[in-house]
């Protein structure tokens, strides 16, 4: 499944930082906990199916992971997939994760959660579940899934989620085949009784690859993040723009051109994140072990069954450099928005083998770059 960020804390991207290289806090890791699924989604970054995978961490090793975690900072913790409910230690996990003062939350496709699994997930301390929606309708969300009856396996479980009071946000991969599902999708998390609606623009990584040709330019993806930003004002749920880091720039663009002033209560989390957090306040744990900075940025920066997480963290080479903003080429180097924006470090990687260069799907162009042409 997509990299799920059911999260409701603050990722401060300026938090702990010196000049030159930041040592901000981590706060948020996504912990693919089994590549296993039971769907076979067109987009997926892992291209997961019904494993078994070899070298997925057993138990010991995933509790002690939790405990270097929690040795450094204090993280949400977002146990993805694949499909987590198809590890049988899931709870097991999420209860220590919860006794170390963690705030586990959990990404998965809603098809396994029945009431006595919601009861569980409140039991062990879940606090946010994310279960994605691609479609207001059977028809487009199967398709994108790959499965029969996937929406209405998610649906169930989001009302036995609902009924175990446990809060639940919809994510959506936004590609050409939905772009113009959207709208709905948005009434439909509002009506089903979401709290968020968090939307993905496609990284071309795993399955994504294949389907490319449905990923939306840049011009679409402009305008979809501007009508987004409409929507702030429009509805109850909490809207969060992921693997879109132009959103940050567009959103203080918009908010220049109506003379509002960015703050936290005006703008609520928007206004203290920053678009690309890989590496940054933010990392991914692949099933075998592997630290990445994200799960679309397929990059080795340590293994957490050879070295101690903290180690990794705090000093892996590919981590420090996406922390030194100065260190960004192409036409994010001079831009004036790379604090809030950074561009997707994954999109850069998969299009030119440099994750430090300009994201691909940008059409702005930087101040200091126009004037340079006059």
């Amino acid at each position: 499944m997509t990299e799920s960020h059911p999260a409701t804390q603050s990722h401060h991207p300026h938090a702990g930082q010196s000049h030159g290289t930041r040592e901000p806090t981590l706060r948020l890791v996504a912990w693919e906990t089994t590549r296993n699924c039971n769907l076979a989604c067109v987009h997926c970054r892992a291209s997961a199916t019904c494993g078994p995978y070899d070298g997925e961490m057993d138990t010991p090793t995933s509790l002690r992971l939790l405990d270097e975690i929690a040795e450094i900072a204090k993280p949400i913790i977002i146990l993805t997939g694949g499909e987590p409910l198809l590890r049988p230690d899931i709870f097991d996990l999420a209860r220590h994760g919860t006794s170390l003062g963690l705030r586990m939350v959990m990404a998965c496709n809603g098809t396994f959660i029945d009431e006595a699994t919601a009861r569980k997930m409140k039991e062990t301390g879940i606090k946010r579940i994310s279960v994605s929606l691609d479609g207001s309708t059977a028809d487009i969300h199967d398709t994108f899934r790959g499965v029969p009856g996937a929406f209405e396996g998610a649906l169930r479980g989001l009302e036995n989620a609902k009924k175990a009071g446990i809060e639940f946000q919809i994510n959506t991969t936004i590609t050409k085949a939905n772009l113009e599902q959207i709208p709905k999708i948005l009434d439909l998390a509002v009506t089903l009784g979401a709290v968020a609606h968090h939307i993905f623009l496609l990284v071309p990584t795993g399955r994504g690859k294949y389907i490319l040709d449905k990923a939306i330019d840049a011009v679409e993806y402009e305008e979809t993040l501007n009508w987004f930003y409409d929507q702030r004002d429009k509805t109850p749920l909490q809207l969060k723009a992921t693997c879109a880091p132009h959103y940050y720039r567009i959103l203080r663009q918009r908010a220049r051109k109506e003379g509002k002033k960015i703050t936290f209560e005006s703008h609520g989390l928007d206004a203290v994140t920053r678009g690309c957090l890989g590496g940054i306040g933010f990392c991914f744990v692949s099933h075998t072990g592997i630290v990445q900075p994200c799960g679309f940025l397929d990059l080795n920066c340590g293994d957490v069954t050879q070295t101690r997480f903290g180690e990794i963290w705090h000093r892996a080479e590919i981590f420090r450099n996406l922390r030194d903003y100065d260190k960004l080429s192409g036409k994010c180097g001079p831009c004036e928005y790379k604090r809030v924006c950074g561009g997707c470090r994954a999109r850069a990687f998969e299009a030119t083998g440099d994750y430090m260069t300009e994201e691909p799907l940008c059409n702005y162009q930087p101040a200091k770059i126009l004037n340079d042409k006059l």
